[in-house]
């Protein structure tokens, strides 16, 4: 019965109500102060930046809780110990409870969204397992999310670009300053590769709340193998997540990671960064899945992340076919346009996959399409030639990767 009542909630509309999260977290007795957490907003690079920090606590002994959205498998993915996803008592526990919650506050409020129940299980199971930090994700946006209910240590903005226009603005500019809404007073907010638009913005909004900023290229840097901020230098780092925009995030992992031990007064071992950045991985970006001949899944799901997997796709020296799919509500079609334009000689094939609002036949405008994605890749796999990369929606990425992970 649980089960099916967290269901009917997914595809729901998003929808901003502070002040709903907030009573019913008060009536939970505030669960989401019980402790510290790392804040992490941006358009894309926040999974494998909270893997990358995820590993970097772990191999230094921290306990660490860790919240993600979507999930690839299993709702379970979303809440983690230690990288180990909640249990099923325990979720069914907690479910339980934010099950019961929602007829008192239905009284007063909507019923939950579905993010909502995966927010409240979330505050609820770390408030009880009291992992040492707990790493959590931005929704959407920032200023009005779900998660914008904490009181972080740190605060973290990975990336900026185009994407939820209908919920965040049209302009890179209102995009900012809904990502900039977890910048909370002194509270220091660590910048990932930021457009001088969205930095100035973001600076201003840090300058007015007293925030230490840290921006990557500005305050650390990374490059070949080394990292570099005004009190340490590391070298031969060699990350384990293929793609150029990871020594990103791998950087930003790495500057929070440092200032979170600094505060708490922790000795970081260089090696074990080395590590920690050698062995995190984070499934359904640029993911390596199958081997002669390669198969890639990549959930690049906004225009940003298409246009860093063109970064990808460019220095291969093997020829590229790309098997797409996508939500309708998503910029499917500036997603499409740009990786025409700029890799005009990569064959693209689209499909569609098994969740409402999926890309159909009707979508394709003379593009190459197929109705059966899993034959499509089989019979790619046996012709053996080159390198395949599954890419567009998270969504459509998960349900793939079943394929290869059985």
């Amino acid at each position: 019965m649980l089960e099916n009542w967290l269901n009917t909630k997914q595809g729901q509309v998003f929808h901003y109500k502070m002040e709903k999260i907030e009573y019913a977290l008060e009536l939970l007795g505030n669960p989401q102060f019980a402790v510290p957490v790392i804040h992490v907003a941006g358009t894309n690079g926040k999974g494998s930046t909270i893997a990358f920090m995820r590993q970097l606590f772990q191999v230094h002994g921290l306990r660490v809780g860790s919240f993600v959205s979507p999930h690839m498998v299993s709702v379970h993915d979303r809440i983690c110990i230690n990288s180990q996803p909640i249990s099923d008592h325990d979720f069914q526990h907690y479910l339980q409870k934010v099950y019961d919650l929602e007829q008192e506050v239905a009284t007063r409020y909507e019923p939950f969204r579905y993010f909502e129940v995966m927010v409240l299980i979330m505050f609820l199971y770390f408030e009880a397992q009291q992992p040492d930090v707990a790493l959590v994700e931005v929704g959407i946006g920032g200023l009005l999310d779900t998660t914008n209910v904490v009181a972080p240590a740190l605060s973290v903005i990975t990336s900026i670009g185009m994407d939820h226009q209908d919920l965040l603005g049209s302009t890179l500019g209102e995009i900012a300053e809904q990502k900039a809404g977890i910048i909370e007073e002194s509270v220091p907010v660590v910048l990932g590769p930021l457009c001088p638009e969205t930095t100035a913005i973001c600076r201003h909004i840090a300058l007015d709340n007293q925030a230490p900023v840290y921006q990557f290229g500005q305050e650390f840097t990374y490059k070949a193998g080394q990292f570099s901020n005004t009190d340490i230098d590391l070298s031969e780092l060699v990350l384990s997540l293929a793609g150029h925009h990871q020594e990103e995030n791998a950087a930003v992992a790495l500057q929070t990671f440092l200032l979170y031990m600094t505060n708490i007064q922790k000795d970081i071992q260089p090696q074990l960064i080395q590590q920690a950045l050698a062995q995190t991985s984070w499934p359904g970006r640029l993911e390596l899945v199958a081997q002669e001949p390669k198969i890639y899944l990549d959930g690049a799901h906004n225009v940003p992340a298409i246009e860093r997997l063109v970064e990808f796709i460019q220095v291969q020296e093997e020829p590229v076919t790309i098997l797409f799919s996508a939500l309708r509500r998503k910029d499917f079609q500036e997603m499409l346009e740009l990786l025409e334009e700029k890799s005009p000689h990569t064959p693209l094939v689209l499909t569609s996959f098994a969740y409402d609002g999926a890309l159909s036949e009707e979508n394709r405008q003379g593009r190459e399409y197929v109705e059966n994605y899993q034959q499509f890749i089989e019979d790619w796999q046996s012709s053996k030639q080159g390198i395949l990369i599954v890419t567009g929606s998270l969504y459509f990425i998960s349900e793939v990767r079943r394929i290869f992970k059985k």
